[in-house]
């Protein structure tokens, strides 16, 4: 074997395969600095930005086989040590500057205005977003968008890279920018500096003189914003690699669900709150007197009322089989015996909403525990999890600096039964954080 390096080469790496499905195979372990894709090979390079996480993710993949779109791939120390500026060209041309915090949006195939609002809410999702600049060249639809932060720049290019913003339109087209730094003079419809809200806007009223860079003049006719009802489907759209899980639609508007034959003896509105909020946020959850195997609980929007209903339709919790179905009630009216989660901080969507979503799964036999202690062992997560069901292999790693387990149940109800009994419970003063994990092995 090779000397350990901050290199990983990846063979095995087939067409079907995206710069972004390595990354989310090595971005658990540590930053990644510089990827290049060797396609006529099909193989990989990927430098971590330290040796560390190298070995993490080298050592962890020495004990469980990657499998990338049904496709086994196999990592091991390259004989490189570094990767040069003209190998890392994240599969595009390799003259191309080196990665910096600034992209450069071509937007194509523009059916829909494209604002700062939309480009804010898309690209925020993986990492803060300093300023925005909007203007219009003979390439079509352009921004400039720069974070705080290169790796969030790195991230947002590997995932929204050729994507949708929309269903069959509005696709984006990424490079790095060269630029060092954006310059906002003012906030307004075609620039915003987000770390300078008191900027002023333009003098002139904006009807005066209609901007030839403002997407909706490019059409005819004024159009409702369609992101206001599919902002979150964009980003499943994105999170989910270009389109959304089987049989959801992203179109329903519903978002109240009501579940019925729960175990009344077991079930209360935290352990409710706690395997819903798995796919979106929660306000309010209502168990109902008269049929007190029955409970209401209204989803932040429909999209994720979707989602819970295509993953946990039909699944086993507490010896029984769940329904979820759609409320004939809009939503679930503030009352004392209805309990309020709209301002919870467990609400799991209120930041890291792509990854967040692109955990989203009918319930596993393995669990993810997160935000453990540091010095945590084996045994006490098993004392701390282990009454909910026979536990057949767990594992401890560590993952960007933090200590996390994965824990397999014999069965998806075990698991089940773990997760919403003990996510944000204590152990050992820190209140860890649970979800389901799709991989196959530990």
């Amino acid at each position: 074997m090779a000397e350990p390096s901050k290199v990983i080469h990846i063979r095995n790496v087939g067409h079907e395969i995206s710069d972004t499905d390595l990354l989310q195979v090595v971005q658990p372990f540590g930053t990644v600095a510089k990827l290049v894709m060797l396609r006529a090979k099909n193989q990989a390079l990927v430098q971590m930005e330290d040796l560390a996480s190298a070995v993490s993710a080298i050592q962890y993949y020495n004990t469980i086989q990657p499998s990338i779109r049904g496709r086994n791939v196999y990592l091991q120390y390259s004989s490189h040590q570094e990767l040069t500026t003209d190998q890392s060209s994240h599969g595009r041309n390799p003259d191309q500057e080196e990665p910096n915090r600034i992209l450069l949006i071509t937007v194509h195939h523009m059916l829909y205005p494209i604002t700062i609002e939309v480009l804010h809410q898309v690209f925020s999702s993986y990492g803060f977003v300093e300023k925005i600049v909007t203007f219009q060249k003979s390439a079509g639809f352009q921004a400039l968008i720069q974070y705080q932060s290169r790796q969030s720049a790195i991230q947002a290019y590997g995932t929204l890279h050729g994507r949708n913003i929309y269903d069959g339109c509005c696709q984006l087209d990424i490079q790095y920018s060269n630029l060092s730094e954006l310059q906002v003079h003012n906030n307004n419809d075609r620039s915003r500096d987000f770390t300078n809200p008191s900027l002023p806007t333009e003098q002139h009223p904006r009807s005066s003189q209609p901007s030839y860079n403002d997407p909706s003049n490019l059409f005819g006719f004024q159009q409702p914003d369609p992101y206001a009802q599919m902002g979150k489907a964009a980003m499943i759209v994105a999170a989910f690699g270009g389109s959304l899980p089987f049989g959801v639609t992203g179109t329903n508007d519903r978002c109240t669900l009501i579940v019925s034959n729960l175990n009344t003896d077991k079930i209360d509105e935290d352990k409710l709150f706690n395997l819903f909020s798995m796919y979106g946020n929660i306000v309010r959850i209502k168990i109902l007197k008269n049929k007190p195997d029955h409970a209401l609980i209204q989803m932040a929007d429909g999209l994720q009322a979707e989602l819970a209903v295509q993953y946990l339709k039909g699944a086993m919790l507490f010896g029984k089989k769940l329904e979820v179905n759609y409320s004939k009630y809009p939503t679930v009216t503030p009352a004392p015996d209805a309990h309020d989660y709209s301002n919870s901080h467990l609400n799991r969507f209120n930041s890291n909403v792509v990854k967040n979503y692109r955990h989203c799964c009918a319930p596993t036999k393995t669990i993810h525990i997160s935000a453990l202690p540091q010095d945590i062992t084996e045994d006490a997560i098993h004392a701390h999890v282990g009454e909910h069901g026979t536990i057949v292999n767990s594992r401890l790693f560590e993952a960007n600096g933090k200590t996390q387990a994965l824990v397999m149940f014999e069965s998806e109800e075990e698991a089940t039964e773990a997760l919403v009994s003990k996510h944000a419970t204590k152990l050992e003063q820190s209140n860890i954080r649970i979800s389901f994990s799709q991989m196959q092995n530990i």
